[in-house]
């Protein structure tokens, strides 16, 4: 297959890394050629976390070049706007967890909030596809990750990659009562979007 870049943004403790890593064990699995490189800053303190991963036959390097990006996987508002506007290719795809963990220059009233409306702006001027997801009833913040992972399945936005590679990946990585309750998730968000019954996520 050709380049596929994907972009991966979150802040952390919200499982960025995790989520990075199932999508690279994933396409191992499949039998993709894989690159990949974490940045992962002050991630104990809230600070961004940042994951490139790049599959093709001809990938020597997991760096992403500016607007190179293929798809770009936010784990919250204002990383969703920045990898946008610094990583996303034009007509390329935004798939987001519609949520904010405001960065400290927000609390300090230096920076606005950023809201939808100010994301979809964005994605229109560059012909970007946005996919928004959230689940109202969601028990653990931590598993919002799994909940985007979902929705990349349901919407396929990664080639050659399907359910039972992404199931082989969480088994990989995670044990017992984790690797139940993540998997249990997974399946029935995935479910849930497939039959129509996803009132909780929306795609622009």
């Amino acid at each position: 297959m050709n380049a596929f870049n994907i972009y991966l943004a979150g802040v952390g403790g919200q499982g960025i890394g995790l989520l990075s890593e199932i999508l690279l064990r994933g396409a191992d699995h499949a039998g993709l050629k894989v690159k990949a490189v974490d940045t992962h800053g002050l991630a104990q303190r809230g600070g961004i976390v940042v994951s490139s991963l790049r599959f093709g036959e001809r990938v020597y390097s997991p760096l992403i070049l500016e607007k190179e990006a293929d798809l770009v996987v936010a784990l919250e508002r204002h990383e969703a706007l920045r990898g946008a506007q610094t990583a996303l290719k034009d007509g390329g795809t935004l798939i987001y967890y519609n949520t904010v963990w405001q960065p400290l220059d927000v609390r300090l009233n230096r920076n606005e909030q950023i809201s939808e409306e100010m994301i979809t702006r964005q994605c229109e001027k560059g012909g970007i596809r946005e996919i928004k997801v959230f689940k109202d009833d969601l028990q653990d913040a931590r598993m919002q990750n799994v909940i985007v992972l979902a929705h990349i399945e349901k919407h396929e936005l990664i080639p050659n990659v399907k359910t039972e590679h992404y199931l082989k990946a969480m088994d990989d990585l995670m044990q017992a009562s984790m690797l139940e309750a993540n998997i249990k998730l997974f399946e029935e968000e995935l479910q849930a979007a497939e039959t129509g019954g996803e009132r909780r996520s929306s795609e622009k």
